[in-house]
């Protein structure tokens, strides 16, 4: 476990020679005034996950005998209830009662929190032992926060202060109609104006307030994040325009962040800690007032286990246990979000299998000429084998509703635009896509204009996607296509897609989302989902045109780690003759060596033969030359 350090309110060279120390996570002997900080953030449901809720529980408590109780706090950075089947089917409920379980003292709503609606998240944070607190989250109708802004908590002759922030992007990233009233008019707000200012002004004020108050440190529990595109609200940037904050302890992204030190608009430096997702971590903050230093950690090793909270874990679990076990189909071949050599997230940036599957559910489910789907809302893989209707679940958790629409060539392409502006970054309402496909020039700049809530305006100045292609035929601007997909995209506008608002519904509301999965596999796959959805890169659908043509053969200082399994290889022949192929449109190794090569098997061998102009095996362009071996 990596502790940073850093000096409080010091000159900054002095903070600069901050160490960075590798120790057990128990070395230190307490002065008594040390004050620890544990904490968690996008849960996401993961109860069993990483460390686990039981082993959380018995850390905080291992903590308390060695600090004290009144000197231990565990708090939370959002996006707890919602991402898992048991979520879904208590829309929160069970995890609110597991999380008083594990003991939360703070918790900070973050997007995903909205998901079940205001009415069942102010139900919920009724029902939650912690202090709920937001500083950004406020009602237009008075100007006042829903939750507490900011608490400062007393340790001994020692304050701390606490400020809740919830990302902006909450009405995009949840459903924006959750928002509003019946007439579309916002009835909340989360200071998301001015290019990022009034989220600043906000959390200044709250900082303000508490060291008015007597605060001794400052804590920011924010849900920002540190992803490119939620600029300009991520964790970096209010730390960048504020002062006063000690530490900041963020979610959103689902990065791992431990200990990084950034600077103030005071130049002073602040320390960030973000655990990932899913308990993989719990994070550790260490405020030592005699000696006038913090440190910030991550736990990552930790095999203890609180029985009292197990106990409560598991019997959550049993009452769903049967239903989700249940066995819904088996698939041949494993789906997937992710790089199939470098594991690294693939589903809000480019095609894979998994997307494909989801989007041709919607579209043969609602009978549609396009299916669409975020890639932000497919949230699992489902690997091969047996599937049950918790996996199905946990790939939709979001019990969105299938609905199609009517809506003109023009809106469809704009709907691409707006969900290709990130490229190559990820984005949440990147679009997967059936019955269709496009491709991407990252080489032309996002023109898309978003409101101050990240809404889609409009187009101003080239369209980066081009090529769109529907039913095989060039699409048509000014046809009217049926497309299908979610309620969430068609008719609340989520992640922005206000494109589509007005438009004409053709099915409203059909089915939950998870259900259209279910009963594609069943009714039109047969119960087995096969060869056809084999390469994880997908179909070809979408192609992603490189930014510099000439740096195509380019290499980076590393390679990619190579997986510790790989598919077995046929054994090479004899003749080591080798011939050229040029890349076209919607290839992808997969598919060359399925088609050139007899067996999709051999794509690795493939990315081997080509290692000098294939940086990543996941992204190869049209008119690349590739090495194949002779036929």
């Amino acid at each position: 476990m990596r502790i940073s350090h850093l000096s409080l309110r010091l000159p900054l060279a002095a903070i600069m020679v901050a160490l960075c120390l590798v120790v057990p996570a128990l070395a230190a002997e307490p002065t008594g005034d040390e004050i620890v900080i544990l904490h968690t953030n996008d849960v996401h449901c993961g109860m069993e996950d990483g460390l686990t809720y039981a082993g959380v529980s018995a850390y905080a408590k291992e903590m308390e005998a060695q600090y004290g109780s009144d000197h231990v706090t565990l708090v939370d950075a959002g996006d707890a209830i919602q991402g898992g089947p048991i979520g879904t089917l208590t829309q929160g409920g069970s995890l609110i009662q597991l999380m008083n379980a594990v003991g939360y003292d703070i918790f900070v709503p973050g997007n995903h929190e909205f998901d079940f609606q205001i009415p069942r998240l102010m139900e919920l944070t009724d029902q939650l032992d912690a202090q709920v607190l937001s500083s950004n989250f406020l009602r237009l109708s008075d100007g006042e926060s829903v939750f507490s802004p900011y608490t400062i908590l007393t340790y001994g002759d020692t304050k701390v202060a606490y400020v809740g922030i919830t990302t902006p992007e909450s009405f995009t990233k949840s459903t924006p109609a959750y928002f509003q009233d019946e007439n579309g008019t916002y009835l909340y707000s989360f200071c998301e104006g001015n290019n990022g200012q009034d989220l600043y002004n906000n959390v200044q004020s709250s900082v303000d307030a508490a060291l008015a108050q007597g605060a001794d440190y400052v804590i920011a529990v924010a849900h920002l994040g540190v992803d490119e595109g939620s600029a300009p609200w991520r964790s970096t940037d209010v730390i960048a325009h504020t002062s006063g904050i000690d530490v900041m302890i963020d979610g959103h992204s689902h990065s791992t962040v431990e200990g990084q030190e950034v600077a103030n608009r005071d130049g002073e430096m602040v320390l960030l800690n973000q655990t990932g997702t899913k308990l993989s971590a719990l994070g550790k903050i260490v405020l030592d007032s005699d000696a006038g230093t913090i440190s910030a950690s991550l736990v990552t090793d930790y095999s203890s286990r609180d029985e009292a909270t197990q106990t409560v874990v598991d019997s959550v679990n049993q009452e769903f246990e049967g239903l989700l076990n249940q066995v819904v189909a088996n698939s041949s071949v494993s789906l997937t979000t992710v790089d199939a050599v470098s594991g690294e997230r693939l589903i809000r940036n480019q095609e894979t299998n998994l997307g494909d599957f989801c989007a041709d559910a919607y579209r043969w489910a609602l009978q549609a000429d396009v299916g669409l789907i975020n890639g932000g809302g497919i949230r699992a893989d489902l690997p091969a084998g047996e599937i049950t209707y918790g996996q199905i679940i946990d790939v939709h958790p979001y019990s969105n509703q299938a609905t199609s629409v009517q809506v003109t060539g023009q809106q469809l392409l704009d709907a691409l635009e707006m969900a290709c502006r990130n490229l190559p970054e990820e984005n949440g309402g990147f679009l997967q896509v059936s019955g269709m496909t496009y491709a991407v020039n990252l080489a032309i700049p996002s023109s898309v204009v978003t409101d101050d809530k990240g809404n889609f305006r409009s187009v101003n100045g080239s369209y980066r996607v081009q090529d769109v292609t529907v039913g095989g035929q060039p699409l048509d601007l000014e046809k009217t296509y049926v497309v299908a997909s979610h309620d969430y995209m068609l008719l609340q506008s989520g992640d922005g897609m206000t494109m589509f608002q007005g438009a004409q519904v053709v099915k409203d509301r059909v089915m939950p989302d998870n259900e259209v999965l279910i009963q594609y596999i069943r009714d039109g796959l047969g119960c087995a989902v096969g060869d056809v959805y084999a390469d994880p890169y997908g179909q070809g659908r979408i192609t992603l045109l490189a930014q510099d043509q000439a740096e195509e053969g380019s290499q980076p200082d590393t390679q990619p780690e190579q997986p510790t399994a790989q598919p077995e290889i046929p054994e090479e022949p004899a003749d080591t003759s080798t011939r050229t192929y040029t890349v076209t449109a919607g290839d992808s190794l997969w598919r060359i060596a399925s088609r050139e090569l007899g067996s999709g098997l051999r794509w690795e061998e493939l990315y081997q033969l080509n290692r000098d102009v294939i940086a990543d095996p996941s992204l190869i362009y049209i008119g690349q030359e590739l090495t194949l071996p002779a036929a």
